[in-house]
């Protein structure tokens, strides 16, 4: 018999608390069309290959908001290098990478320890650590060096604590680089697929929020893998902006929440990067496209690694809900508001939220 106990989870919003009924039973594989695997192929093609990718995408955005991405253009030889180099830097001692501490940094670049963050504060606190690089534009190719630009910043301190590291700040920001190449790619992709020009969305990524991440859920020791209160690897959440690029190792642990309430296993599937829909896309889409919850657990005897890819828009422009998600049936949910305000309240809710409960 099918299990039909429920539960809630509780995410905390602008407008306050939101609770989702979560299924009790334990997750499942998804069915193909709840999360899709796309050939990305298409992407550079002629106008025919990107409206049938445009097409695909649009289907998956607007049912779970969760799919896999083939022939994304990232080569293998970068992405293990990257892995390698993450996995140089979480192998440290603390102190080593206390050097480089988010608390000490500016512009939120950095190392975050085990236990600093807590993404849903009705949970746990998050079991992983993380290296973050953001949007320099000393690091965008598409930048002209020899002007000044207002987010571009010295980031000497950063690297210098992790020169003793080889190649790590070269293919650190190679990795970034590429990532951030693939993003504004998807994003005109993501305008076709929301029935506008391509370029609609051009002007706003000519120096997005865009933040590379290096992370590390450490084992779980054996006495502790069935126990049901040891913390999870990151809490049930959905993402701030208005999408992510995952990429995974092998050892699972991501639930997606269907839309049928039911956790859904993201099974790590080689080759492939994980894109999900942020809350921000899902505004701008006027609830078109879905931004889903999910989280992460890693009850196994070994470590866990990902490297997520979070792209917003320029800081500084004011979206509105496109024209093609509103008529005289669907007027527009959501007020016009610049990404990194939308970012900086959603981040100021939950420290505010911290400080009261502490």
């Amino acid at each position: 018999m099918a299990n039909s106990q429920y539960t809630h989870v509780e995410l905390l919003t602008l407008h306050g608390p939101e609770y989702r009924r979560v299924s009790t039973a334990p997750p499942r594989p998804p069915r193909d069309d709840e999360i899709p695997v796309l050939d990305l192929a298409g992407i550079d093609g002629d106008a025919d290959a990107r409206a049938a990718l445009a097409a695909s995408i649009r289907a998956a955005a607007q049912n779970t908001g969760f799919f896999y991405i083939k022939d994304h253009g990232i080569s293998q030889d970068l992405i293990e290098n990257a892995l390698t180099q993450a996995k140089a830097f979480f192998h440290q001692p603390e102190e080593e990478k206390q050097k480089v501490s988010n608390f000490k940094l500016q512009h939120m670049d950095g190392y975050h320890a085990v236990g600093t963050t807590q993404v849903n504060k009705t949970e746990t606190k998050d079991r992983k650590e993380t290296f973050s690089l953001r949007y320099n534009a000393r690091n965008d190719p598409t930048v002209d060096s020899s002007k000044s630009s207002a987010r571009a910043w010295d980031d000497s301190q950063l690297w210098a604590g992790t020169a003793h590291l080889p190649n790590f700040r070269e293919t650190t920001i190679a990795f970034w680089q590429a990532r951030l190449a693939l993003a504004r790619k998807m994003v005109r992709i993501f305008a076709l697929a929301l029935d506008l020009p391509e370029t609609y969305f051009d002007d706003v990524v000519t120096h997005p929020g865009s933040d590379g991440l290096y992370v590390h859920y450490p084992a779980t020791p054996d006495a502790d893998r069935e126990k049901t209160d040891v913390d999870v690897g990151i809490g049930s959440h959905t993402d701030i902006q208005c999408f992510t690029l995952l990429w995974q190792d092998m050892s699972g642990g991501l639930q997606v929440l269907s839309s049928s309430d039911e956790w859904l296993d993201a099974r790590p599937i080689p080759g492939t990067l994980v894109v999900n829909i942020g809350d921000f896309l899902q505004r701008l889409s006027n609830n078109r496209f879905r931004s889903t919850v999910h989280r992460v657990y890693n009850r196994q005897g070994t470590s866990r690694y990902s490297m997520p890819f979070f792209l917003g828009f320029n800081p500084e422009s004011v979206c509105k809900v496109v024209p093609s998600c509103v008529d005289e049936e669907h007027p527009a949910l959501y007020e016009p508001i610049s990404c990194g305000q939308w970012h900086r309240d959603r981040l100021a809710l939950a420290q505010g939220k911290k400080a009261a409960a502490a």
